[in-house]
């Protein structure tokens, strides 16, 4: 899974990708500090079945920390766009062409107005953040929408002339895009274009394009820089505007504090928590303890958390709908190397028995024979649908 972090340059997207994976990236308060895209770890975070079985997990990937499982995701941070990007403007159709990998997007926006529509500095509330929200949609949109129109004509009359059926057809032409038949389908359906594809007009494949973008590129919006003047105002009047949209307060300044000092031992905290616990007080000078003390008051107080964890959290969990699953290799909850509860698997919704045990490995699943779910102790077959959190013992026949 790749979630591609994007965003008007200096609101914030290296500041909340660093928050994320506490990867060292270069931040400055000035226009296209990030040039090459960023690849680096975040974690989701769920919760460790390990309380429920009364044992102590040992992960192979990503952590556990008071019951709280932090499993790793790709995140991608890309340059900053630009009005016109999907034209070139700014090496925009660059920068835009890292995405097409990308299962989800978090649009980092300025939500005090402190940055101007050119990247630049400015007083908070002097600009509109509402303006980076209906540019940056513009743009992924417009991109996608070229993507798609390239060679439109030659592949229309191929699928006419060769009478091949319309979904899989587009579906495996576009699959570079993560576009699969199903969104193919339901977009046809919702678009109503059952029309010979060689008569599909301009607007048809506009709309296409930008269903389709929906559908393979979903998008959370995270409002970053909440701790500044006039943000928490500009907050609720974006929400009340863009109602299609989760948008998320953020920090990621915060969190990028508040991981550093856990990092060296001086607080307890737990991302995506209201609170965290000063350890060693005495090695806090009174510009970190003012720090912190300000993250308290003016963030965790007020929106319950910096908001770096909530945004990657429903990215995955709300816009792509997963769910985490633990496979084990008996009813002690170990692997072949005796570590309880290694793994956790993120997969979508829906995804069953038989198709989990192919995610595991090849040889899984074609000998798979049968499935034992460990919090009930009734045993599955291929078909069963597993659900968030399940514990899964999978039986072969080898």
């Amino acid at each position: 899974m790749l979630i591609g972090i994007v965003g008007r340059t200096n609101t914030g997207k290296s500041s909340l990708f660093k928050a994320a994976t506490l990867a060292e990236v270069e931040i400055a308060n000035r226009p296209f500090v990030t040039i090459k895209p960023s690849h680096g770890i975040g974690f989701v975070k769920v919760n460790c079945p390990d309380k429920d079985f009364d044992v102590k997990c040992n992960p192979k990937s990503g952590y556990c920390l008071d019951g709280n499982r932090f499993v790793p995701i790709d995140l991608l941070d890309v340059a900053g766009l630009i009005r016109g990007a999907h034209k070139g403007a700014g090496l925009g159709l660059q920068f835009l062409d890292d995405l097409r990998q990308a299962d989800a997007l978090i649009e980092v926006i300025d939500a005090s107005g402190s940055t101007n529509d050119k990247g630049e500095p400015a007083q908070p509330g002097n600009y509109n953040p509402r303006e980076d929200i209906i540019v940056l949609e513009e743009e992924i949109d417009m991109w996608f929408y070229g993507l798609i129109k390239k060679g439109w004509d030659r592949l229309a009359k191929q699928i006419q002339q060769e009478k091949l059926e319309v979904v899989k057809a587009l579906a495996k032409q576009f699959s570079g895009l993560k576009i699969t038949e199903e969104m193919v389908e339901d977009t046809i359906k919702e678009l109503d274009l059952y029309k010979n594809i060689t008569s599909w007009t301009e607007e048809d494949l506009k709309g296409l394009a930008i269903t389709l973008r929906k559908r393979s590129k979903p998008m959370i919006i995270a409002a970053n820089k909440i701790d500044l003047p006039g943000a928490k105002e500009n907050l609720e009047t974006l929400k009340k505007e863009f109602k299609d949209y989760s948008i998320i307060p953020c920090s990621a300044e915060a969190e990028i504090a508040l991981r550093e000092a856990a990092r060296k031992g001086l607080i307890r905290y737990v991302p995506g928590e209201d609170n965290f616990q000063i350890l060693k007080e005495e090695k806090l000078n009174e510009q970190q303890k003012k720090a912190l003390e300000f993250i308290k008051k003016s963030v965790l107080d007020v929106y319950g958390s910096t908001g770096v964890q909530d945004v990657l959290n429903m990215a995955v969990f709300e816009l792509l709908k997963y769910i985490p699953v633990y496979p084990v290799t008996n009813n002690r909850l170990e692997d072949k190397d005796g570590r309880r509860l290694p793994d956790c698997f993120i997969v979508p919704e829906g995804t069953t028995a038989s198709e989990f045990a192919f995610k595991i490995h090849s040889d899984i699943g074609n000998n798979f024979v049968k499935a034992i779910d460990l919090r009930t102790k009734q045993a599955i077959g291929k078909d069963h649908k597993l659900r968030n959190s399940d514990v899964i013992e999978i039986m072969t026949s080898k």
